[in-house]
């Protein structure tokens, strides 16, 4: 027991370490974060120093019982790790500089949850401002510690590198800078490298590769952030040459990518305002040297931090524009990860509204009347439906349809459309003869459920009598509410609904789509989701089948385990809930987790991390997206983020232009193709696949197939390039 402990404190003290090196570029890439690591020690000592200070703010979260979560990600750390270079870079080695470097490191933590309190609760980052005062404070008071001395590692350089390598890496130092690089690049590499106090090419061309791997989006916003402030030095005339002496450039490639692609979801806007905002962090630059040469202190990253701090702030006061520029929600540390899941996001839940809302009926209705109607739905009435129920020869009614009666929708049971409360209730009026129209009481006899303060819904030309919810009183989804009649505007049998913002009867209408609804359609049922019916549409809420609904019951606590029929392999999921109410399956031997949303009617899979050659990734592509209603021939279809499909090799170019363009895309297809018996199905065999495209030419397709007894899941199977694989559910 103590021995997992204790690997799990080392693991999470690797995490807090690896995290702080790669937070400086809003990363957390293990493998970023080792190149950063290895860049800060090409200045010896200032990487030790670097490291220590990690230590310390590391070990003084503990003491003080931060939060783990935030400490692990490096949020605590990173500020802490560049005041640890910088001192160690502008200090002479001793004792005294590494009591210093514990009480820097202390009151950059301090600064940091300080910073975390007053600018957090604006949903803002505090960025690197921690670091900034901290490095400020103590290089003021330092100046009065005569027993401190300066560094004159910089003015000896060679020296420093024949007492590390000897005469060979001098020769490599000297061989390295004799390289031809055009100026530009070259202020571009330093001012990479001076992001960890390192002021030379290597480091920038090193921390540049790393970059590259972490993010493509990432490398090239680096670029056109250094070059549209570097030309715009030149178009104003201002002296180039601090780029090189002042290492400032850094300030244009962090603020770039915060901007373009981490505060912000990459996309054609957010480059165009990484442009713009580059001659104001320009101006920013030149301002603030000027008054604070008068304290002989650099700026640093001074302009970065006030150009995104405002630029963010603005955005939290937009009224409408959000999908133009938006802001990332669920930070997922990588400029394309956040890309192709609100890509993915948008194609699946554009249209998902706050209340879903449900067919106010039983069974199978037609929409005799749609939005934009020929008859009423017109005007400020538009976004409505009427519907009726037919036979199989489109007849509304039996018989000669003189009377109430023969319609085949009259008398039938009206239902809540979601929950909510009663606001309005009319019920004393009566149902016309066939034919005729009450236009005095044009709605007839009417209820208004109240589901949120600007969403009601209106159910109208209900049967006299047949009403059984009152005012004040709360109705839950599905609930009957009343029957079907024949009153008010109303020639024929038919239940008029509509959602409207207001509690009035006679509101207009709001145009608010249904949330999950099947269409019988010739060519077979097809499921809709937050969409609108049309007219002759032959509509019906899902009915779910027990089967599916005892399957994929996912509830907290639920566990499943598996078997790979070949291998013998055992793993085990557990279904879990994190701190943010987020839904989860989790293989406890992977550790790879599916995220997923469910409703009464349908099981949506939103996110995928861990291992891709997992049982539990399979069946991420196997289920992605399920409906707990059998319906035999109904194809669901959706889209997978393309990060969760496609490898990294395959990623590579489209990562540079996916802002713009994909020419990559993954699909997924579900048949819900057998069950033994409609009445009382003992089998249910749901087919699907998982197909990669470039543009429209096939790459890939692997095929799934989920069997599902009374027990449950019974097995999954894959099929990918003629090779299957069985695995078992077992109970």
């Amino acid at each position: 027991m103590n021995a997992e402990i204790n690997n799990k404190k080392f693991q999470n003290f690797i995490k807090i370490v690896t995290n702080s090196y790669s937070q400086v570029f809003f990363s957390d890439n293990k493998v970023f974060a080792v190149i950063l690591l290895g860049v800060s020690f090409i200045d010896l000592f200032a990487g030790i120093c670097g490291f220590f200070s990690v230590v310390v703010t590391a070990v003084a979260a503990r003491w003080f019982g931060l939060n783990i979560e935030q400490t692990k990600k490096g949020i605590y750390g990173f500020n802490g790790l560049l005041t640890g270079l910088g001192l160690g870079i502008y200090f002479a080695p001793g004792w005294l500089l590494f009591l210093i470097l514990i009480l820097a490191a202390i009151f950059t933590l301090f600064l940091s949850v300080a910073m975390e309190g007053v600018i957090g609760k604006y949903a803002l980052p505090y960025l690197s401002i921690p670091f900034i005062l901290s490095f400020w404070t103590v290089t003021l008071a330092t100046r009065e510690f005569a027993a401190l001395g300066i560094s004159e590692r910089g003015i000896y350089s060679l020296n420093d590198l024949y007492i590390l390598g000897g005469n060979t890496l001098v020769q490599i130092y000297e061989w390295w800078n004799s390289i031809f690089i055009p100026p530009s690049l070259k202020t571009y590499f330093i001012s990479l490298g001076a992001i960890f106090f390192q002021f030379n090419v290597l480091s920038g061309i090193i921390i540049a590769f790393g970059l590259l791997y972490y993010s493509r989006i990432a490398f090239s916003l680096s670029l056109i952030g250094f070059y549209s402030a570097f030309y715009f030095y030149q178009l104003i005339g201002a002296d180039l040459t601090v780029f090189n002496y002042s290492y400032i450039g850094f300030n244009f490639i962090l603020t770039a990518i915060a901007i373009g692609g981490f505060f912000i979801i990459p996309s054609k806007l957010s480059y165009l305002w990484t442009v713009l905002l580059m001659p104001l962090v320009v101006i920013l630059v030149v301002s603030l040297n000027k008054i604070f040469m008068a304290f002989a202190l650099p700026i640093y990253s001074l302009p970065f931090n006030i150009i995104v701090l405002l630029f963010l702030y603005v955005l939290k006061f937009r009224v409408s524009n959000y999908q133009h520029l938006s802001e990332v929600v669920i930070q997922q540390n990588s400029p394309e990860k956040n890309l192709y899941s609100y890509q993915n996001y948008l194609t699946r839940f554009k249209q998902k509204t706050p209340v879903s809302i449900k067919l106010p009926f039983f069974g199978e209705w037609k929409v005799t009347q749609g939005h934009n109607g020929e008859f009423t739905h017109q005007g400020p009435w538009k976004h409505a439906w009427d519907f009726m129920i037919v036979d199989e020869d489109g007849k509304t009614f039996s018989g000669k349809g003189d009377y109430a009666e023969d319609y085949y929708c009259y008398g039938k049971a009206v239902t809540a459309p979601a929950d909510g409360i009663v606001e309005e209730v009319i019920d004393n009026i009566t149902d016309n003869i066939i034919g005729q129209v009450d236009v005095k009481n044009n709605w007839g006899n009417t209820i208004i459920i109240r589901h949120t303060d600007y969403l009601f819904s209106k159910l109208s030309h209900l049967s006299p009598g047949s009403i059984t919810v009152k005012n004040g009183e709360g109705v839950k989804t599905g609930q009957v509410i009343g029957k079907c009649g024949n009153s008010g505007r109303s020639p024929y049998p038919h239940l008029h609904f509509q959602l409207q913002s207001m509690p009035y009867i006679g509101s207009p209408t709001l145009d608010y789509p249904v949330g999950h609804y099947i269409v019988n359609k010739d060519t077979g049922m097809e499921l809709h989701s937050y969409s609108k019916p049309v007219k002759d549409d032959l509509v019906s809420n899902i009915i779910k089948t027990p089967l599916l609904q005892n399957a994929f019951n996912f509830i907290p606590g639920k566990n499943l385990k598996w078997k790979n029929q070949d291998s013998g392999a055992v793993y085990e999921w557990e279904i879990r809930t994190n701190p943010y109410n987020q839904l989860y399956i989790e293989c406890t031997g992977t550790h790879s987790r599916i995220y997923f949303e469910e409703d009464d009617d349908l099981l949506i899979f939103t996110h995928f991390t861990g291992n891709k050659s997992s049982v539990l990734y399979y069946f991420y592509l196997a289920a992605f997206k399920l409906q707990k209603g059998f319906y035999k021939g109904l194809v669901m279809k959706d889209n997978y983020p393309l990060n969760h499909v496609f490898r990294k090799k395959a990623l590579f170019f489209q990562d540079f232009v996916a802002p713009f363009y994909k020419y990559l895309n993954a699909r997924y297809e579900m048949i819900y193709s057998e069950i033994d018996n409609e009445l009382s199905p003992s089998l249910i065999v749901l087919n699907s696949a998982a197909t990669k495209f470039y543009r429209k030419k096939l790459l890939n397709k692997t095929e799934f197939e989920i069997r599902i007894n009374a027990e449950g899941i019974e097995s999954l199977k894959m099929k990918d390039n003629n090779r299957e694989t069985l695995f078992l559910c077992v109970k």
